[in-house]
């Protein structure tokens, strides 16, 4: 486990740098075990921004950007795109979609492929978040693709939790995971200006969980037009009260993640297709014989 330490002064950050250790991290090069165990961090805030496709997220971290750089903070953005199931490659919208900022000095974006992992997070989210709370960022915003129940994987590495959603959800809003609505530490409501918003909202406060007695908070919000943002960046900059309770659950979430990359680091997914082409010139393939005679990989 990485110390935590504290910074006493502004520290100057070298982009290149973390860059390269991101790269080296991200892609399990030599020395990233080395380098995982050496670090040193602050006690950075995390914030998970997560939701349905559609809701805006991007666009909405982008107007959060700008309110923390107002108030002259430094940002670390890990927007986490959807892997293609044929190269597994990343797509790189979110970070276009940010453009505005990317020649900012005080903001790092980097975009990162989900590897396969529905909830839109990989293990390798947490270990490169770990390396961006090294580097003296004073917020890190990671950005989650909204595809399930799943997504809960965020309240493993975020110390707050927003969940986007939008006035089209509709009837769609009975049908959202229970375990989405308890990860919630707010709610952004998006394009807010829309037709349905106060009825979508109404039917969210009669649904959602209360937590430790006090309701969780609804925001409206129209990115687009800057709306909203500023009670969102307050909730940001406000900071959170972990609890120990909080702290062993996102550490022991953090845990298995790793524990499970490790565990999987063997096989290759690309290798198990090519394997699997090959088993199935053989008359009477079967997938669960296949897989339980031990694929190394």
């Amino acid at each position: 486990m990485a110390k935590a330490i504290e910074h006493s002064a502004p520290i100057s950050i070298d982009f290149r740098k973390v860059a390269r250790q991101l790269t080296v991290v991200e892609n399990n090069l030599p020395g990233a075990g080395d380098l995982l165990k050496s670090l040193h961090y602050a006690s950075v805030p995390v914030t998970g921004i997560t939701g349905p496709p559609g809701a805006g997220k991007s666009t909405l971290v982008n107007a959060i950007i700008s309110k923390l750089l107002g108030k002259g903070k430094k940002v670390a953005v890990l927007a986490i795109d959807p892997s293609s199931p044929f190269n597994f490659g990343s797509l790189l919208g979110d970070r276009i979609r940010m453009a505005p900022h990317f020649n900012h000095p005080d903001v790092f974006i980097r975009s990162l492929a989900t590897r396969g992992s529905l909830g839109g997070l990989s293990a390798k989210t947490i270990e490169m978040t770990d390396v961006l709370r090294a580097a003296g960022f004073d917020h890190i915003i990671v950005e989650t693709v909204g595809v399930g129940q799943s997504e809960v994987e965020i309240a493993g590495l975020a110390d707050t939790t927003f969940v986007v959603l939008v006035p089209e959800a509709g009837d769609e809003i009975q049908n959202i995971k229970a375990g989405l609505m308890e990860i919630a530490d707010a709610f952004i409501i998006n394009k807010a200006d829309r037709d349905g918003a106060d009825l979508f909202i109404n039917n969210l406060k009669k649904i959602i969980h209360q937590k430790e007695g006090e309701a969780i908070p609804i925001i409206r919000a129209v990115a687009t037009k800057d709306e909203g943002i500023d009670a969102i960046a307050g909730l940001i900059n406000s900071g959170t009260n972990i609890t120990n309770a909080r702290r062993e659950l996102l550490l022991t979430q953090k845990a298995y993640n790793l524990i499970q990359q490790n565990r999987m680091a063997g096989v290759d997914k690309k290798k198990l297709q090519q394997d699997i082409a090959e088993a199935l010139k053989v008359e009477g393939f079967n997938l669960y014989t296949f897989v339980e005679k031990g694929y190394k990989g």
